[in-house]
């Protein structure tokens, strides 16, 4: 029986960074992954002359070369950052609004207070103030984080400390809105509703409406991502997943794909190994899963194996959101249809709380669409003369897993026709120009991630369930997770988290 130090199941961006980060410091490691291919949501697929990238819109956290944010840092050690070719983007996002108005946001502080000042003038101290609290906000959440490395204490009892008075005197504005929904601190700040729903646009990237959307995840990816200024990568996601599936390779581990992980031996109620699907028996000393709390626990490990308490610990989390997203390739530039930024978000109602209910549903009649069009950002992704753009909207799994085979396939056009037929009331002409077209449900997502429900953001991301209260308490010994399941969702906090993860077994090696 082959023996590792580590074995990680799934090849997504936190498990391989993990990987990398373990086999970087001399650790053999395995990394089982069932797909063809390393990267979970961060890989490409091709259909005829295009190829399109999953699910990266914008990377954080990256800044520049000569002041690098903790991702490029963390790239640079895995001595993966020159072999990738870093696009800046200019912009954070367009939103348009049912008005017809359309507003970018500038990667930049003073540009963006600018140019909201200027549209919307009689909220321009309170857009001042605004700007001011985010930024507040986020270095006070940077030194608490700070602190709480250097602390010894249980993570219960660091939550009991946001309570204590000591704690609101030195973090004064992270105390007053650790706890608040985007909605709440908007309501506070703004009473145009245009302007509110142009500064939280984030909440997209966690699937969750802004009165439930944490207004510390909207904070920190707001000042995160014009500070370091977002990011895309020629080649797609694609690329960086394969240099870190490389890193791991080169660095003595062994990645495995076509091949899943089928049940983790427990003994003495510690993960002790794995057992693959071809049968292939291996012992370890620690496994990381990248895959759900809920199969690793309750599809991975025998019944009677499963601590009584892991069932009880994860009820109080809900699976969340999927997608529909529409794939396209045009035999067009952008400029003839009228795209100027990459990243785009389309709203039909000014009320996301209320529209978000239609994520509950199957049709995408009023739901906000979120679309990019890379080649914007990069004329070289795909062919001279044509575009690439990935449209969608917020979707829940349930609905769509309710339908026959027969009533599937038929729903899947219907519900991707809606979406361009919204889209060409935007870009006039787009429908003619489509080439190539696939349409992706949370049935695909589930079949390619093997996610329950197809969820791409992991467990609901508000304000119960994130920040402070993530599910990230082990309940089986040596075995821990690094994924979105288990912290905030996106690419670069996951590849951060993973590489946490492996620090955190490695220095408890050292102790």
């Amino acid at each position: 029986m082959n023996h590792y130090d580590a074995i990680i199941i799934g090849a997504g961006n936190g498990g391989l960074s993990a990987a990398a980060r373990l086999a970087t410091k001399g650790k053999n490691v395995l990394v089982l992954e069932k797909h063809n291919i390393p990267g979970g949501c961060g890989t490409s697929f091709r259909r005829g002359q295009f190829e399109f990238e999953v699910a990266l819109h914008q990377l954080s956290s990256m800044g520049s070369p000569e002041k690098p944010g903790e991702l490029r840092k963390l790239f640079r050690e895995y001595g993966i950052e020159d072999k990738i070719e870093w696009i800046p983007i200019k912009s954070l996002y367009q939103v348009n609004l049912p008005s017809g108005r359309n507003q970018s946001i500038p990667a930049n502080r003073e540009e963006a207070e600018k140019v909201l000042c200027e549209q919307f003038p009689k909220e321009k101290n309170n857009i001042l103030k605004y700007f001011k609290t985010v930024y507040d906000f986020h270095n006070q959440t940077n030194a608490f984080m700070a602190m709480q490395a250097k602390s010894t204490s249980e993570p219960s009892e660091i939550k009991k400390l946001i309570v204590k008075s000591v704690f609101a005197k030195k973090f004064p504005v992270l105390a007053k809105y650790a706890m608040a929904s985007t909605q709440e601190v908007l309501d506070e700040f703004f009473e145009d509703k245009e302007l509110q729903l142009c500064l939280s646009a984030y909440w997209c990237f966690m699937g969750m409406p802004p009165e439930r959307f944490p207004f510390s995840i909207l904070a920190r990816c707001t000042a995160i991502y014009i500070d370091d200024h977002p990011y895309y990568v020629r080649g797609g996601s694609q690329v960086i997943s394969q240099a870190l599936a490389d890193v791991v390779r080169e660095n003595g581990g062994t990645v495995v794909y076509n091949c899943g992980a089928k049940e983790i031996i427990i003994k003495n109620n510690k993960a002790c190994g794995v057992i693959d699907d071809n049968n292939n028996e291996y012992s370890c000393d620690d496994i990381i899963s990248g895959i759900s709390p809920i199969d690793t626990y309750f599809k991975l490990i025998k019944k009677e194996e499963v601590p009584k308490d892991a069932r009880k610990y994860l009820s109080a989390y809900t699976v969340g959101i999927s997608a529909l997203i529409c794939y396209m390739g045009l035999d067009c530039t952008p400029e003839e249809i009228g795209y100027t930024d990459s990243f785009n978000l389309t709203y039909d109602n000014l009320d996301c709380n209320e529209v978000f209910q239609k994520a509950y549903t199957i049709m995408p009649e009023t739901d906000p669409i979120i679309n990019t069009c890379y080649t914007v950002d990069d004329p070289k992704v795909s062919p001279e003369g044509t575009s690439v753009i990935s449209a969608g909207t917020l979707k829940f799994g349930k609905p769509w897993m309710e339908l026959s085979p027969e009533e599937y396939h038929k729903t899947k056009y219907e519900a991707g026709n809606m979406i361009i037929d919204r889209l060409e009331k935007m870009y006039p002409g787009l429908r003619s120009h489509i080439e190539e077209l696939e349409v992706a449900t949370p049935l695909t997502y589930m079949r390619y991630l093997h996610h329950p429900e197809g969820s791409i953001y992991g467990f609901e991301q508000d304000i119960k369930s994130t920040v402070f209260f993530f599910p990230r308490e082990d309940q089986v010994e040596n075995l821990t997770f690094a994924n979105g399941w288990v912290n905030i969702c996106g690419f670069g906090p996951n590849y951060m988290y993973g590489s946490q993860v492996a620090d955190r077994i490695l220095n408890r090696e050292i102790k």
